[in-house]
């Protein structure tokens, strides 16, 4: 069906599911208190990190330092898109997933069709190539084995102007893939083969199906590959090929090789690096990016070793900028010239690539030297220009520690101070210091930030803690936030830390709330109690500062008799629960 999910099925799907029914079957754990811990599944690591909350109905990863609810576990571990996540979690309960009216995309049934003619089309260009000799000799050339190209599903299309169009009794499902072409000149005449005399290489999505192909000419064409046109199933920019394939081989990669061709990628696999990807045609996007770093921590970009390979890396290193973070690499690896990845293994094997990807150069790196080429460092001038070129290319970073990082590299290149350099950075760009965190959002887990981590790892506590007004007049940091989500849990009973933290609206203060989400070192022993003495020492601190507001007003004029009234209950109160001092309230 059309439209979006609703947020009400998702809510519910959370609830009905427990996550660690989820990750079990993907990941060895074992109890561990309230918790169950096992090895990282996204990391090689060798002691445990990778924590699931049953309470909390949430993962923590602190060796890769991802963490989420099942859905996001999903995401994570099988690669899988938020819908088809959702889809997959439904399809465990036996659930039907409902769409809201609206405008999106075709339905998954309007997809069957050009998915059935790509599939059919698939199977076709196989047998072809099983009855072309030129085609499997110049395979052989190529060095692709058998067992190769049926791993990769290479297929031939003939040089004929009908052989796959014959194929379909209805064209419009292989029209709509892209896969024909309508005769504009003479329509009866039905519609022609897009691909012909070319060896195929089909592209297929995460989940291994089909969305399109890439030819490469046999015979002398002026275009030497032909894609697929874009379709509602493919898009270039946001595909690579190779992908399914290496997940095949190697769920977890410690690292991905980006490549330029469908050849590379094949060649590389048949001396056993089954580690590379290439885009289709086009230069990395930040949809690339996303799709390898849901696959592996560490990209490298590999090009010619020309001015256009230098062109195409620094390309890449502008896309990659925003996406970096913890547990997140980029190098670049220039091969030698007159090679392209194919070429060099084919000639030297396994060990020449080893060779070139000891040699390839950390983004850092890269960055610095290719900005330092257009300076002249041996003047104070020159290093100037260095920090003022390299400014706008460090603040697109998000990542605080990679920023500093590199700040950090450029301090001996500039022999400016690293104060100095910040301060250049800050005029070439937004200011290097974190955001501030929005009201609400409390900066250190004061008596605010320890409650609320009470309340996300027992969410039943909210029960009948009184009354809430009371603790917002005491206009502690983060009152706001500590208030909203005890109002939360007083109103969703059946609430885990995982569905507060999904719904909650304000991005900032959910960042917050996962932060203080994660399990801890070692559990209280009372969190009762504790969360009671907390929300008592800050409901003193509100009706102190009651109390010198009405003082203060006193000063001034006559007290209504109202407001005497509320002096005295006020200064009761407080004199009855003395609560215990403690620091920072």
């Amino acid at each position: 069906m059309k439209g979006r999910i609703p947020e009400s099925f998702i809510n519910d799907l959370l609830a009905r599911v427990d996550i660690v029914d989820v990750v079990t079957p993907r990941v060895d754990l074992k109890r561990a208190g309230r918790e169950w811990r096992g090895l990282s599944p996204f990391t090689n690591e060798k002691t445990p990190s990778f924590y699931v909350s049953p309470a909390k109905q949430m993962y923590f990863d602190f060796s890769s330092g991802q963490n989420g609810n099942a859905i996001g576990f999903l995401m994570a571990y099988e690669r899988l898109d938020f819908v088809e996540a959702v889809e997959e979690l439904a399809s465990q309960l036996g659930l039907e997933v409902p769409r809201e009216g609206g405008r999106g995309g075709p339905s998954r049934k309007a997809l069957e069709g050009p998915l059935e003619a790509l599939s059919a089309a698939q199977r076709h260009f196989e047998a072809q190539l099983r009855r072309s000799q030129p085609a499997i000799d110049y395979l052989k050339q190529r060095g692709v084995d058998g067992g190769t190209a049926q791993a990769f599903g290479i297929g031939f299309a003939p040089d004929a102007w009908d052989s796959l169009a014959k194929q379909f009794r209805d064209p419009a499902p292989a029209l709509e893939a892209g896969l024909l072409i309508a005769r504009e000149d003479d329509p009866k005449r039905g519609c022609y083969d897009r691909f012909r005399n070319r060896l195929m290489f089909p592209i297929r999505d995460t989940r291994g199906r089909v969305i399109a192909f890439g030819g490469r000419t046999m015979g002398d064409d002026q275009a030497k590959y032909l894609n697929s046109p874009e379709t509602e199933l493919f898009h270039k920019g946001r595909q690579l090929y190779g992908l399914y394939e290496v997940r095949q081989a190697e769920p977890h990669p410690e690292q991905l090789f980006v490549v330029e061709g469908y050849m590379d990628v094949v060649g590389l696999a048949r001396h056993g690096i089954r580690t590379a990807v290439a885009t289709l045609g086009t230069a990395t996007t930040a949809d690339h990016l996303h799709l390898l770093f849901r696959t592996t921590r560490r990209v490298v970009f590999c090009f010619d070793g020309d001015a256009a390979g230098g062109r195409a890396a620094w390309k890449a290193l502008e896309q990659a900028l925003p996406t970096l973070g913890p547990g997140r690499e980029v190098r670049f690896m220039f091969l030698p010239q007159g090679h392209d990845p194919d070429t060099l293994v084919a000639e030297g094997g396994p060990e020449a690539w080893e060779h070139a990807l000891a040699e390839a150069q950390p983004l850092s790196r890269f960055l610095l030297d290719s900005l330092a080429a257009d300076c002249d460092l041996t003047t104070p001038d020159g290093r100037a220009q260095l920090v003022s070129l390299a400014a706008p290319y460090v603040t697109r970073i998000e990542d605080s520690a990679t920023r500093s990082a590199i700040v950090d590299a450029l301090v001996p290149r500039s022999r400016l101070s690293r104060q100095d350099i910040e301060l250049a950075l800050r005029g070439g760009g937004r200011p290097r210091a974190e955001p501030a965190p929005q009201a609400g959002a409390p900066k250190r887990q004061k008596p605010v930030g320890r409650a609320l981590q009470l309340l996300l790892e027992q969410p039943e506590l909210a029960q009948g803690v009184g009354d809430l007004e009371e603790l917002a007049q005491s206009q502690q940091p983060g009152i706001d936030l500590l208030v909203a989500v005890l109002d939360h849990f007083i109103e969703h009973p059946d609430s885990t830390a995982a569905g507060l933290i999904r719904g909650w609206p304000d991005a900032e203060q959910a960042h917050w709330l996962e932060r203080l989400a994660q399990p801890q070192a070692m559990a209280p022993a009372d969190p009762a109690s504790e969360l009671a003495e907390i929300l008592a020492r800050l409901r003193d601190r509100g009706r102190r500062l009651r109390v010198q507001t009405l003082l203060e007003a006193a000063r001034h004029r006559d007290l209504s008799a109202g407001e005497t009234a509320e002096l005295r209950a006020l200064t009761s109160a407080r004199a009855q629960d003395q609560p215990r001092p403690a620091g920072g309230a």
